[in-house]
Parts: structure tokens; sequence; C-alpha cells
């Protein structure tokens, strides 16, 4: 107990700094929430009379389909903006100043990771609140709500984890900005945007393994009753299985020689 109080001090030390860093920088938030809400806006009132009309709907039935996909490409774009922020800590020196330091080395990491998990959950409040407006209209109750955020909140957690991992593995900014770009274009590779069963066979095949299509069509099931079946279970297992790879992955980065 002695050993984890100071650990738990210098992580919610590291968290203010991140958080602070959010405040005085606040252009990266602003590119996470206006990104998502530009591709809403586009899809909704550009393709969505068309789109609807496919998934047999409208404009109205596209709005509810399409906002689990935009919330999780809202997930994907702060993934990048973690990773940038880890390398520049990297590549300007500064982790290496606090290893010189007395405070708890899992801090460091634990920080960008905590701050970025509540960077990334404020981003898509916001999304949720621009899709409200414009006409998505779920039908969950407080206890499906709840369920929404939690499998939200694990799935942010897991591929922050991953954005921490990219971050400390570039060997430059640049590189830290570019690697995590595959992770955008899965909403787009599963059923964030069409049914899986409009797509060829082995893109859809793609599409219905990878990753996001589990989460999206629980978001769906939780918001909207619709069947759920092993999505979930699916969901959970990625979830888990990224966090821990990739946070075994950070670690052995964070822990190895300074000098690369």
């Amino acid at each position: 107990m002695t050993a984890l109080a100071p650990a738990l001090h210098d992580s919610a030390t590291m968290l203010r700094r991140n958080l602070r860093h959010m405040v005085r920088y606040p252009s990266l938030t602003l590119m996470l929430v206006g990104m998502p809400v530009v591709f809403l806006l586009l899809f909704v009132y550009v393709f969505g009379a068309t789109l609807g009309a496919g998934i047999g709907g409208g404009r109205g039935a596209y709005v509810d389909y399409v906002t689990p996909g935009i919330i999780l490409m809202t997930m994907a774009g702060a993934a990048t903006g973690t990773a940038v922020s880890v390398s520049m800590d990297m590549v300007e020196g500064i982790v290496a100043r606090f290893r010189t330091m007395a405070i708890s080395r899992a801090s460091v990491l634990t920080g960008h990771v905590v701050g970025s998990v509540l960077q990334t959950l404020l981003s898509m409040a916001v999304v949720v609140g621009v899709a409200l407006a414009v006409g998505f209209r779920p039908n969950a109750g407080p206890l499906e709500w709840l369920a929404v955020l939690g499998v939200l909140a694990l799935f942010v957690f897991a591929l922050t984890w991953l954005a921490v991992a990219l971050g400390l593995a570039a060997k430059s900014v640049e590189t830290a900005s570019n690697t995590p770009m595959p992770l955008m274009l899965l909403p787009f590779l599963g059923s964030g945007f069409v049914p899986t069963e409009s797509m060829p066979a082995g893109l859809r095949w793609f599409a219905e393994y990878q990753p996001f299509t589990p989460v999206i069509e629980t978001l769906r099931g939780l918001l909207f009753g619709t069947p759920i079946g092993n999505h979930a279970a699916i969901a959970v297992g990625w979830a888990v299985a990224i966090a821990l790879g990739s946070y075994l992955w950070a670690r052995r980065l964070y822990d190895r020689d300074p000098s690369r």
C-alpha cells in the first residue's frame, strides 16, 4: 500500500500535465471533434437519402445507422493524437528527463492513457450531441446507455494503449502521425457506413471479422434494440486482446535503452 500511494500520486500529476496540454492547445481536440462531425454531416445530408434507401429507409434511418460508425471514427482519430503526443515527449527528451526523476516510471504512460481516454470520451459525447441535433433517435433506456458507455470506454482504453505503443515505437513525430491512420479506415471497411452484406466476398469476410464491426453492431443493438448475438462477446474479446497486447508492447518499448 505504501508503494501504491506514490505511484497514484505521480500518475495524477502526469494526468494533470496532459489535461493542461489539452486546455492550452485546443486545436487537436477541435480537430478530433471536427473531422467526425464533418463526415457525419456529409454522409447524412449528401449521401443519406440514397444510402438510407439502400437499408430500407430514408435520411432519418441512415442517421441512426451511421452514427455508431462515426463514433468509432472519432475513437480512431483520437488514437492518432495520442500517438503524436507520446512521440513528442520521446523525441523532445521529456521522457528521458522523467527517467532521471524520483517518480513512478509507470505514471508517465498512465497519465497519457487516462488523459487521452477522457479526451476521446468527451469528443464522442460532442459527436453524439451533433448526431442528436440532426435526427439521431435511439430508443435505449438508462441501462442500455450505461452499457454503451462501458463498451466505448473499454474499446477506447484498448485503442489508447495501442496508440501509446505506436507513439513509443515511432522514430519521429511525423511517423507517429501516420502509423495509426489505418484505424480511420476500419469503420469504412466494416459495417460503419453500409451493411457488410452489400460488399464483395473477400471484403465482406474482412469487414465481418475485423475489430470495429462487432463494436458497431453491439452499439446498434444496445441503442435500437436490434439483435446483438455474439457481437458483444467478440467486441469485448477484441478490446481485451488489443489492450493487453498493446500494454505489454508499450511497457517493453518504454523500458528499453533510452538511446534506442
